[in-house]
């Protein structure tokens, strides 16, 4: 005989994340409160430490949430698109959509969160030097295509440049955060590729 089921959950744990995931996009992870959690959530403070755990769990799920989504991101605009420059245009230009979306432009969540919280939480900073190293690692790997498909030189620095690739991302999200307007950053975006791709 098949055992009883268990209560079935009343919350969607994704749409739970993403939406602790805007207050700490916001606010940051020291200024978010559990309270601010439980009423985005909408869980009480005991039903989120049963399904979460506590604040850092909750926010270190969230950021690998928002990670997957850019994951995706980096897939379609850079693993797309055969010509490289193509590529990095779409790719910068479907992260600053991210960065400036709402009613005001908070950056990306990682930048804008993880990086004042990683002083102080070694597993958050565990956790963005991670995520650094992952993009600079795609980056390379994506240069190194252009590299093998002569659209590069072979003596391209693929490393060097994919982290310059992922600073001028840092760059877009804490230029749009800091209120500068689109215009400006879409110029930035076209200045910078020309720059890694010379």
């Amino acid at each position: 005989m098949a055992g009883a089921r268990g209560r079935p959950r009343q919350y969607d744990e994704d749409l739970a994340l993403e939406a602790a995931a805007q207050v700490f996009w916001t606010k940051g992870f020291s200024a978010t409160s559990l309270d601010d959690l439980s009423a985005a959530m909408g869980m009480n403070r005991p039903s989120i430490y049963r399904a979460f755990g506590d604040k850092k769990a909750i926010y270190r799920k969230a950021l690998m949430q928002f990670c997957q989504a850019m994951e995706a991101a980096f897939a379609r605009t850079m693993l797309a698109e055969d010509d490289l420059r193509e590529a990095l245009g779409r790719f910068y230009g479907e992260a600053l959509e991210t960065y400036t979306a709402g009613e005001r432009a908070r950056g990306c969540m990682v930048m804008s969160s993880a990086v004042a919280a990683a002083t102080s939480h070694p597993e958050i900073q565990a956790d963005l030097l991670a995520i650094i190293r992952d993009l600079d690692k795609k980056m390379a790997m994506r240069f190194q295509q252009a590299v093998d498909d002569e659209q590069l030189s072979p003596s391209f620095d693929v490393k060097g440049r994919a982290a310059i690739a992922q600073s001028l991302l840092h760059s877009l999200s804490l230029r749009a955060r800091a209120g500068e307007s689109p215009r400006q950053l879409r110029r930035l975006i076209r200045a910078g590729v020309e720059m890694l791709v010379s």
